[in-house]
């Protein structure tokens, strides 16, 4: 189940004292690199068909079944050499479950008939990924690497490398899958078994990319709006170094955004918003053969049009040639990081135990023994010989190059194979202006000692009576502040948030725009003065909600409120120069264009313009933007905004009432803001939908995106608590038959979900299925996810008690689940002060709605959202050609084209004029949410 930002339920489903879950994870040793050269993809395809089923449980998706039932979940992923499953459920339901998964790698099925099913499904997870920059970049990578080397396999799979060729060759694909099941899911290669025999063994194969085609220029063509270069690396494997973690070191120093970093000199002259250096220790990244290391770099179109002045002024390898010479006086450095991770592996919060099942079987096959739960997070030992070896390797002789622009279309006659990605290849000319002797910029310098770093871990003594909820401790026209202390957990740490509400932000698409404007400026001026407060583990992130700023600082609670007041004092002398509105104008552009061309998100934004009455569509905040703005216009937006605020803050962790008080305190005292006029919603009135099936069809806005997605939306209205609930347990028990029917039977797509809809208030449900428009038209998902609807209502009719009760327990059990760290409480928390509910305790309220709950309940509240009292909205984003992504297909993102509704969709009604739809409109009031 998935949920948007106005559906987030996350932190919602747990409390304390309870029973937790537990989890799982195989890591085979064997992946993508095995392939057979004539079967690209299957490792990845044998993923998906190892879950199909097995000899002492036949059912297709009777595990997924299973742990629906049990609160429980699973998931897989094929990295170059390692493969990983994994599974959560629980507690008391584990071993049943552990016996269900055991079987896929013991007697899986992989029934003949399944085959071409599941092949569907890999081809929908390949075309999903077509159009992201990220995968295109891998895959064109990976083709400059020798011939013959598994780095330049084609490694997802598709229906072409699966299904068509196998067939036209006369490839029994069923066999080579069984074989390759046979020879390689073997207990040696298993993480949870002994390794009594050798795995599969690439180490052989090293320098992949000593090649005629590497250290080159590589033009390419994003998917996205994006200015972007990658300097790149391929040095030997540094996996064995795992106790000095060189790569990771010198990314620090390289990745640092302070004052003297490259980062901070490509800033001044506008020339780059971000940077990022090392190695994400992936299979891509690192494995037997080479590790990898690279510098990214987001450019802004004025340095993306000096980019040879760029490269002239050297400042990448100047760096690298500095710290090379200054190396012998970097060990406080080294010290430092040690010190800082030291301190947070220490007091560390629990994750997840599917994630740390995860982790754990993979560094099972990466450490030896002692260091499984350390190998992949501490900093061991300083070691120069090592880092200097990979120092010295780091020269323009040896770097590649890739240059991302849209500016590129119509430059690039080339194209990689599998996912079309346009580029051009320059020879080493370029490197001429990066060789020979590198003058040391003056403005460059290692970092400085850090005032961030927590020293004093003592727990403080609460100066307040304990409370199982937060409390309202300080209350003003300007402002409330809620408090808890944390006496569960215990730890040094805390979390504050604070949400600066108000009413000029909604007033028109042009102040909306302002305000991202501002918080992205605001962002930008704060990156360098609090980026030693991130590197000691301190985080920040503002918001710009809906209705107001959102601020969401956590850490050691040391030093934390230094970084607090950094940003206060930031948003109160907020200044942005025309040069830097001009380079976060050009950027939020291209940040508007890269979400409006993604389906999921063109959906959701439609789908809310004509529910959430007043909201400001990103089509119309882009066309704002388009029409011009200015920095003086963004001045007075400022000004205007901090008059008159409401802040609204929670507090939580290792700090006294005393001392939260002091954080309201310094805001009201450091923006000087005047009480609000008017009370200002925090949500938005929602659209009352007729008593009609309506239909919005648009056309994606990349024409060479062939994913479209479909979103069957059925508007439930303003309920309590107790329906909610009820809505939470229909999607329940819809999850596994909507996976079986729209997924495994009837292969629309890789992703199909049903999901609680919570959208400002009013509540609903949905069923939305992600699939090509190569192989299936929105209109025929639509009419078999109708088919699905009523074949769930057959289901639902024929339920019995004891499966009823079986879900009713396994969702109880979810909200009963322990918080596993602080996070988890304060986000639920957080979610009830940042709405204006105030109800901390709607987990325990809803665990008694449940324990009350009937199936006849269920079944009647089903029966009335899909009979003639339903209020049905459909929205199709219609996906185009898959063979022609690029830059040159995209459509006007100012204008949506919308599509009528096809005489095969009984009933419904094409809306073409949204603003005409919705006029007239009842809306339902404001309201306390879900109270």
């Amino acid at each position: 189940m998935r949920s948007d930002d106005e559906d987030d339920d996350k932190g919602k489903k747990k409390k304390g004292n309870a029973e937790k879950q537990s989890a799982a994870a195989l890591c085979v040793g064997v992946g993508s690199f095995s392939d057979p050269s004539d079967l690209p993809g299957l490792a990845h395809f044998l993923e998906h068909m190892v879950f199909m089923g097995s000899e002492k449980y036949p059912s297709e998706n009777g595990f997924d079944a299973f742990l629906k039932k049990h609160g429980g979940s699973d998931n897989a992923s094929t990295d170059c050499e390692r493969t990983i499953f994994q599974f959560d459920v629980q507690r008391k339901s584990f071993k049943e479950a552990l016996d269900r998964w055991a079987q896929f790698f013991i007697c899986p099925l992989m029934i003949r008939d399944a085959i071409d099913r599941e092949v569907e499904a890999v081809d929908s997870e390949y075309q999903l990924a077509k159009p992201s920059d990220s995968h295109r970049k891998e895959m064109l990578f990976g083709s400059l690497a020798k011939p013959g080397h598994p780095m330049g396999k084609f490694c997802w799979g598709n229906a072409q490398t699966l299904k068509h060729e196998p067939k036209k060759k006369k490839i029994n694909v069923y066999k080579r899958l069984r074989a390759f099941w046979k020879k390689h899911y073997s207990a040696h290669y298993m993480t949870l078994a002994v390794h009594a025999l050798s795995k599969p063994d690439f180490s052989d194969m090293l320098d992949p990319f000593d090649t005629p085609a590497f250290n080159k220029l590589y033009r390419v063509v994003p998917v996205r709006k994006v200015h972007a270069l990658n300097i790149t690396w391929a040095l030997p494997p540094q996996e064995k170094y795992y106790r000095v973690k060189p790569l990771h070191y010198i990314s620090w120093l390289i990745g640092h955004e302070g004052t003297g970093s490259i980062l901070s000199v490509l800033r001044k002259k506008c020339w780059a918003l971000a940077l990022f250096g090392g190695n994400s220790e992936t299979g891509f990244d690192q494995n037997t053969t080479y590790s990898i290391f690279s510098i990214s770099i987001t450019l802004t179109d004025e340095g993306f049009h000096n980019f040879y002045e760029v490269k002239k002024i050297s400042l990448f390898f100047s760096l690298l040639s500095f710290l090379i010479c200054l190396f012998v006086h970097a060990f406080r450095i080294y010290e430092e990081i040690q010190k800082i991770e030291a301190n947070e592996f220490h007091y560390q919060e629990q994750i997840d135990p599917i994630e740390y099942a995860e982790d754990i079987c993979e560094n099972m096959q990466l450490f030896p023994k002692e260091d499984f739960l350390t190998g992949d997070q501490l900093m061991f030992e300083f070691d120069p010989e090592v880092i200097n070896g990979a120092l010295s390797l780091l020269t323009p002789e040896k770097a590649n190059l890739m240059l991302l622009s849209p500016e590129h279309e119509g430059q690039c006659p080339l194209r990689e194979k599998w996912f079309g990605t346009q580029y051009s290849v320059e020879g080493q000319e370029w490197m001429e202006r990066w060789t020979g002797n590198l003058e040391l910029n003056s403005e460059l310098t290692l970092p400085a000692e850090n005032k961030f770093i927590a020293t004093d871990f003592t727990l403080k003594p609460s100066d307040c009576p304990d409370t199982e909820f937060p409390v309202r401790i300080a209350e003003s026209d300007r402002g409330c502040l809620w408090y808890k202390k944390d006496n569960k957990f215990k730890i040094p740490k805390a979390y504050i948030r604070f949400h600066l509400i108000s009413p000029v932000i909604q007033k028109s698409a042009k102040n909306v725009v302002l305000f991202d404007l501002l918080v992205n400026i605001l962002c930008h001026n704060l990156a360098e003065p609090a980026y030693e407060a991130e590197v000691a583990q301190l985080e920040y992130k503002l918001v710009a909600g809906e209705h107001g700023l959102v601020i969401n600082v956590k850490g050691f609670n040391h030093k934390l409120p230094l970084l607090f007041h950094l940003i206060i004092d930031h948003l109160a002398d907020f200044s942005a120069s025309p040069d830097v509105f001009s380079m976060f104008a050009e950027q939020l552009k291209k940040t508007y264009f890269n979400i409006l061309i993604k389906p999921e998100k063109l959906g959701k934004d439609v789908r809310l313009l004509i529910l959430e009455h007043s909201r400001w569509s990103m089509v119309e905040k882009y066309q704002a933007l388009t029409a011009g703005l200015t920095s003086n216009e963004l001045m007075d937006f400022s000004r205007n905004l901090k008059a008159e605020l409401y802040a609204e803050g929670l507090v939580q962790g290792n700090f006294n009432s005393a001392e939260s008080e002091q954080f309201l305190q310094y805001v009201t005292e450091k923006l000087q803001f005047s009480k609000l006029p008017a009370e200002v919603p925090v949500i938005f009135r929602v659209v009352e939908l007729p008593l009609k099936h309506h239909i919005c069809k648009v056309k994606s806005l990349n024409k060479g995106d062939a994913n479209s997605e479909v979103t069957v939306y059925y508007q439930s209205g303003l309920k309590l608590l107790r329906e909610h609930t009820l809505m939470e347990l229909l999607v329940m028990h819809m999850e596994e038959p909507c996976f079986d029917f729209l997924r495994t039977k009837e292969t629309l797509g890789y992703h199909v979900y049903p999901t609680c809809r919570n959208t400002s208030g009013v509540l609903g449900f949905s069923v939305t299925v992600e699939t090509q428009a190569t192989k299936f038209n929105t209109e025929l998902v639509e009419l078999k996810i109708e088919e699905f609807l009523a074949s769930f209502e057959e289901t639902l009719n024929s339920l019995t008690k004891e499966a009823f009760n079986t879900q009713v327990t396994a969702l109880v059990k979810l909200k009963e689940c322990e918080d596993t760290h602080l996070g988890e409480e304060v986000d639920r928390n957080w979610a009830e002060v940042l709405t204006q509910q105030f109800v901390f305790d709607r987990l325990n309220r809803e665990i008694e709605a449940l324990k009350q709950m009937t199936r006849a309940e269920l079944v009647s509240w089903f029966k009335e959202h899909r009979g003639q009292n339903s209020r049905k909205l459909s929205v199709h984003v219609k996906g185009g050609k898959a063979e022609d992504v690029s830059g040159s297909t995209y459509g006007e993102v100012s204008k949506l084209t919308f599509l009528s509704a096809s005489p095969k969709m009984a009933g419904a009604v094409a809306i073409m004029d949204i603003p005409a739809f919705i006029e007239g409109l009842p809306l339902f009031p404001y309201h306390k949410i879900l109270e």
